[in-house]
């Protein structure tokens, strides 16, 4: 029998605010524990919450991306649940009434669209942080991230595959990064999610027994983890078993879920509205002014650099991908307009150099060990014929250890591309004279040596012969 998969994602992102969303604490992440608090999100008795108004802000922008309904009346409601990191005994989040409903996501996935539907879109905030620690016998609380801002985003069972949902989640990440609410830092827990996955015999409309897991902290362990669950699923169904309704963890050092606990409802939280928060009343002006700052989201910018730039396909996703290297991209055009060569230029060298110094997750290209300036005018030197390609590769290693610019790191290191004729004639008959059998071979039909005197005559000048004059002379001398 064949099983196919269920899948639906719940993620919870974390709100790029100063202060937390109901007391002015600041949201700053590696502060020493405890250091971020205050009688508010520690839970003290006769403290009372002030909303946020950025929070809400920040809700109304995603869910004018995502294409969902935004309520006119919302209403925040107390979750109630025990948890040492849990100050106040219940949780401040919303039920029957989020500020979002409905939407949907445009997945590129396996080379084709697809939308992938939203339940709901809710705002809450987040529990502090429980420590064990083993050789103290101990287990600490820090309540640093009690009470930061968290959205909620609930997608329907839409996924089919594990390589889907990684693909639902990264689109996710990045409209999130474009519209500037969240930083997608899933090493800092500022991206979350929990999946929920079931499996059921191809084509049976029934669903099968939910299970959610939990402690996916990458794209990958996302991945993986629903891998082993279906397979899991599956297997035990197959032999006859029993699925029950629970929460699972994903062991990354095992590479396995293992069970958690039986999965709660909703009625188990004893949800009810919050007597200390007002329902948000959220008016026509205040959506369309939210709405006028929404920036150009990645499928639109990606179709743009197509179109506008002729770039391919591969190219213009990979630097709309993410929106800090969208803009380097554009801002580097402003000093020389070649995209092909500058989409060549960070897709390689400026990537590898990011991933080798750990700034992939440096969203802020002013950080960046090579400014968009500097890589636009060392492009531009190119084009100029000012240097050569392989000695481009020189400047761009000493722009990263000086912080130099290109063309300065040129004329202090003698770098400068050579033209003169005078000059490549005689490297070039230095080369014929030294390489006679070669020579022979091409006059005799071996055109691959060409390459090699090529690279004789490049030798001889460092690097910073004119190729294609080197290429006019050279062909001239040898059919001479």
């Amino acid at each position: 029998m064949k099983y196919e998969a269920v899948i639906g994602l719940e993620v919870h992102a974390q709100l790029l605010t100063e202060s937390k969303i109901f007391c002015g604490c600041s949201t700053r992440f590696g502060r020493a524990p405890n250091a971020n608090t205050c009688p508010v999100c520690a839970g003290f008795p006769g403290v009372l919450p002030v909303l946020n108004r950025r929070v809400i802000e920040f809700a109304i922008k995603v869910g004018l991306a995502a294409h969902s309904q935004i309520a006119r009346s919302s209403v925040l409601a107390r979750k109630n649940y025990f948890y040492p990191d849990l100050p106040k005994g219940y949780q401040i989040s919303q039920y029957d009434q989020p500020i979002c409903t409905g939407g949907f996501l445009e997945v590129e996935f396996d080379g084709s669209a697809k939308q992938v539907c939203l339940t709901r879109i809710h705002i809450e905030e987040d529990a502090g942080k429980n420590i064990h620690d083993a050789r103290a016998g101990a287990s600490l609380v820090d309540l640093n991230r009690a009470g930061v801002p968290l959205l909620e985003i609930v997608s329907e069972p839409d996924i089919r595959s594990p390589e889907e949902a990684g693909a639902y989640l990264r689109t996710l990440r990045t409209m999130l990064q474009y519209l500037g609410v969240c930083d997608g830092n899933m090493e800092e827990g500022s991206f979350r999610c929990d999946a929920n996955v079931s499996v059921r015999l191809h084509g049976s409309a029934e669903m099968g027994t939910k299970i959610e897991i939990k402690n996916l902290n990458s794209f990958r362990a996302v991945e993986r983890a629903l891998g082993f669950e279906i397979e899991r699923q599956s297997e035990t169904l197959r032999e006859g078993g029993r699925l029950i309704q629970e929460t699972r963890l994903w062991d990354e050092q095992r590479q396995a879920t293992r069970a958690m606990r039986s999965k709660e409802s909703a009625h188990d939280y004893r949800y009810f509205p919050d007597p200390d928060l007002p329902p948000l009343a959220i008016d026509d002006e205040w959506i369309e002014a939210v709405r006028a700052t929404l920036p150009e989201l990645p499928a639109a910018r990606k179709r743009r650099f197509i179109s506008k730039y002729g770039l391919l396909d591969y190219e213009a996703d990979l630097l709309t991908s993410r929106k800090d290297v969208a803009d380097y991209f554009e801002t580097a055009l402003k000093i020389h307009a070649n995209p092909k060569a500058l989409s060549h230029w960070i897709v390689g060298d400026l990537f590898r150099v990011l991933k080798e110094r750990r700034l992939d997750a440096e969203l802020y290209i002013e950080n960046w060990p090579v400014s968009p300036l500097q890589l636009g005018e060392l492009v531009q030197l190119i084009d100029q014929q000012k240097i050569s390609g392989k000695i481009a590769k020189t400047v761009f290693e000493a722009m990263l250890d000086t912080s130099q610019a290109p063309l300065q790191i040129v004329s202090q290191r003698g770098l400068e591309q050579v033209s003169d004729s005078g000059s490549l004639e005689s490297a070039v008959e230095q080369v014929l004279a030294a390489n006679s059998k070669q020579v022979e071979q091409f006059k005799a039909g071996n055109q691959k040596v060409y390459g090699f005197l090529v690279g004789q005559v490049m030798k001889v000048t460092q690097g910073k012969a004119n190729p294609q004059k080197v290429n006019e002379i050279l062909r001239a001398k040898l059919s001479s």
